[in-house]
């Protein structure tokens, strides 16, 4: 089964990343696929490069950039919800003339449309909140 992944919740006052993760994880190990991992609203924070997990603490962007190196699935980030939060890659950068992005290798700014388009491509569509 092809599964798509939207993730609300923000890394560090929700469950919902750890329970992405597990969920990812159990799915592949069951030989699944995952089409695409969204985040929206606060989820957007996992794809800051300038955020340090304390070493107690999970660190989720790296354990999201980890997983979806090894599967080959894409870690699309709301191009909105990113920039409301201070998340800009290198072309928003230069285009809202700021010194320099700080979006983590792999994820990648995109339009909520990818969210509908990896909705109609998969076959189920799982959110965490």
């Amino acid at each position: 089964m092809n599964i798509a992944i939207a993730v609300y919740g923000s890394p560090t006052t929700s469950c919902a990343h750890r329970n992405a993760l597990g969920f990812v994880r159990a799915a592949l190990a069951a030989g699944h696929s995952i089409e695409r991992v969204f985040f929206y609203h606060d989820a957007v924070l996992v794809g800051s490069a300038l955020v340090v997990s304390p070493q107690d603490e999970s660190d989720f962007g790296l354990q999201w950039a980890t997983l979806a190196a090894h599967h080959g699935f894409e870690l699309a980030v709301c191009v909105a919800a990113a920039l409301r939060r201070g998340i800009l890659d290198a072309t928003e950068a230069k285009r809202y003339d700021r010194g320099s992005g700080c979006l983590r290798e792999p994820f990648e700014l995109v339009g909520l449309g990818q969210l509908a388009a990896a909705a109609i491509d998969a076959e189920r569509l799982v959110t965490f909140i």
